[in-house]
């Protein structure tokens, strides 16, 4: 469901921020466009966050043909040989170095594979517009971790950040009205917030990494990781699926490795280039927005008041952690304020 990473260069001989780390390294030559003027990047943006929000409902749809871990091979698998042929077209292909493998490592076993293999799962019991709010909820989990782990200063605007968020939850979850006694509803919930908790672990280590390789450079590594590790992992859980897709299927898993996963992080580096981080951040606001409408459209999921509540008050939460932190957020991997990764 979600990006992995992605850096932002903002020009050459500057700062370049990573959306995964909260790092700061010297920035690498430009090699996007760069003459993309403000509007055509917002506009490149919005169809970012379309783009990811699609990616929602389209993960429910292929559990009718798909067991949900061989969803997530597949899809892995389809993005890593997107993004290498990205890459080597780019020029931006180059081999680890030692100490680039733990965060190849983090990213690939937490994110990629731990996280993602959970919200696939959870899709099977829950909706596609709920977890993509559930999934939003990362930055709720980071905001005490990097105080009590990185000794991050924490300030009024993060604490009510925190506190919109957990009221989200509450209306989401509407404790009056919700089947605490249906265990299908209970396991699916409880597995995407797992989810977007080890996906808060992920962002927190990435923030303490130091960076030695751009981290667009590892993306295909971390890809190309979590695909070798997520296929044992498919056959021991699941066995061996059918051989024959229907060309729905294999259309949707295109759909989520190339547009969700390479396409996005490229295009999400170029418009990173040509407005401000912030705009950034809070335009992929609208993933989840997209998301519930979406899975409006597609799987005729109307949103109940309740889901609408939980949110507005999620993505205040999360806008106002993005303006507190002050720190870009550019990839779907990563929580709005660190990134959003990807999400698929």
């Amino acid at each position: 469901m979600w990006c992995f990473g992605v850096s932002q260069t903002q020009a050459q001989g500057t700062v370049q921020f990573d959306a995964q780390s909260g790092s700061r390294t010297k920035a690498c030559t430009p090699i996007l466009l760069t003459n993309m003027t403000q509007g055509r990047a917002s506009l490149l943006l919005v169809l970012i966050a379309l783009c990811w929000g699609l990616s929602w409902p389209i993960g429910k749809l292929l559990l009718r043909d798909l067991p949900p871990l061989w969803i997530v091979f597949l899809r892995s698998a389809v993005g890593a040989l997107a993004l290498l042929v990205l890459c080597i077209a780019r020029g931006r292909l180059v081999i680890p170095k030692r100490s680039d493998l733990p965060v190849v490592i983090s990213v690939s076993v937490l994110h990629m594979v731990t996280s993602s293999a959970l919200v696939s799962i959870g899709l099977k019991f829950v909706t596609a517009g709920r977890s993509a709010v559930l999934a939003y909820t990362t930055p709720i989990w980071v905001i005490p971790g990097a105080y009590l782990l990185l000794g991050e200063k924490v300030g009024w605007l993060s604490i009510l950040s925190a506190l919109l968020g957990v009221a989200g939850l509450v209306a989401l979850f509407d404790p009056q009205r919700f089947s605490w006694s249906d265990p299908h509803a209970l396991y699916g919930n409880g597995l995407v917030l797992l989810a977007a908790l080890f996906w808060a672990m992920s962002i927190l280590y990435n923030r303490a990494h130091k960076w030695v390789t751009p981290p667009f450079e590892l993306t295909f590594w971390q890809s190309l990781l979590a695909t070798i590790l997520l296929f044992p992992v498919a056959i021991f859980f699941e066995g061996v699926p059918s051989l024959t897709l229907p060309a729905r299927a294999i259309g949707l898993l295109l759909y989520g490795g190339v547009f969700g996963i390479a396409l996005g992080y490229w295009a999400l580096t170029t418009v990173n280039r040509a407005i401000p981080s912030t705009m950034t951040s809070l335009g992929l606001l609208l993933v989840p927005v997209f998301g519930i409408a979406c899975s409006w459209l597609l799987l005729g999921e109307k949103p109940a008041f309740p889901l609408i509540a939980a949110t507005a008050l999620i993505i205040t939460s999360v806008g106002l952690n993005t303006l507190a932190g002050g720190k870009p957020a550019t990839s779907a991997s990563e929580s709005p304020r660190d990134s959003i990764d990807r999400k698929m």
